[in-house]
């Protein structure tokens, strides 16, 4: 039952829309087929993405005020939490906001692991089974990305690309805060966490793709500089 709900809102979907740009797209790269299902994919999380930048941004602008609340009630957690429910509703932030990107993506890129992984197996033959009436079959997908990459194994520069593009997008969120401080204060814990976390995510992230198809990690480098263009977008207009 629930996989019959998988395949019908999620996998056959964007299975379908893979093989749609496939057949599209002059030359048949599936490399640039996957540049559209991102572009895709990021539109629709478009408004959402936009509310947890938003929300990280406003998180890291109130630590100072969280940390002068952990120093006035310390281990006192009766009195902590009201504090900071009562802080959150003055600054109007939402904590759990800046996790619904996450909690959105994680199903898609399961399902994108799926489609990459079924659809890109045994020569990239196409089961006509996940076909939806109205979409021209291929035969197969041609896993040879730029006539060089084989999208169906796995790549460690893909990986380290994926990476890379990682850090630099939460650099890019960790300098823009820093920017918008007006004095220099102590490290807090989250900024600590922070600072930790962006060297560690990146290389997992490398770890992790590769022993993935090329296909998902270079999916996950495009969805990766994707995010920082949005990120840049929703900062600037916000700062003005």
């Amino acid at each position: 039952m629930l996989g019959d709900i998988y395949n019908a809102i999620l996998y056959k979907p964007l299975f379908n829309l893979l093989v749609y740009f496939y057949n599209i797209i002059p030359g048949h790269d599936i490399a640039l087929a996957i540049i559209l299902l991102t572009v895709f994919i990021k539109l629709i999380l478009w408004p959402f993405f936009a509310q947890s930048i938003k929300a990280q941004k406003s998180m890291q602008n109130i630590q100072p005020k969280i940390e002068e609340l952990k120093l006035k009630y310390g281990d006192d957690k009766q009195k902590m939490g009201p504090a900071m429910m009562e802080l959150y509703k003055k600054e109007k932030v939402n904590p759990l906001s800046s996790c619904l990107p996450l909690l959105l993506q994680l199903p898609i890129l399961i399902a994108v692991y799926q489609v990459f992984r079924i659809g890109l197996a045994n020569g990239g033959a196409v089961n006509p089974d996940f076909l939806y009436s109205f979409t021209t079959n291929p035969g197969a997908l041609n896993p040879i990305a730029f006539s060089i990459i084989d999208f169906a194994k796995g790549s460690w520069p893909m990986a380290i690309l994926a990476g890379a593009a990682q850090f630099w997008q939460t650099k890019m969120m960790m300098k823009k805060t820093a920017e918008q401080k007006n004095s220099p204060a102590m490290p807090s814990s989250a900024e600590t966490i922070t600072k930790q976390m962006t060297y560690l995510m990146p290389i997992m992230t490398i770890v992790i793709g590769g022993s993935l198809p090329a296909g998902l990690t270079f999916y996950w480098l495009i969805m990766t500089l994707f995010g920082v263009l949005q990120q840049w977008i929703v900062l600037r207009k916000d700062t003005k």
